[in-house]
């Protein structure tokens, strides 16, 4: 994990996730730029996936069981997952 990304909370890249997106949509970048943006794009998607995994790790853990089984509880990210 870089520096960067150390510093960046899950918020922040998802922010700036949509500002890069924003700006490919636009049109207005060049190829090179925006292949320049697609990359920063991929990373910050791939740092907000790998924090959401740990979030959702975190959550099974405080949900286990004492016999170690976990506790499914519906939470709004799992019963929105597939719908857009």
């Amino acid at each position: 994990m870089s520096e960067t990304e150390k510093k960046l909370s899950f918020e922040k890249a998802l922010e700036e996730l949509e500002e890069v997106v924003a700006k490919i949509e636009d049109g207005s970048l060049s190829l090179n730029d925006c292949l320049k943006e697609y990359e920063k794009g991929i990373k910050l998607a791939t740092f907000c996936a790998a924090e959401l995994k740990n979030a959702r790790e975190k959550i099974e853990k405080l949900q286990k069981k004492n016999d170690g089984t976990i506790e499914a509880l519906e939470t709004e990210i799992s019963a929105g997952r597939g719908e857009e």
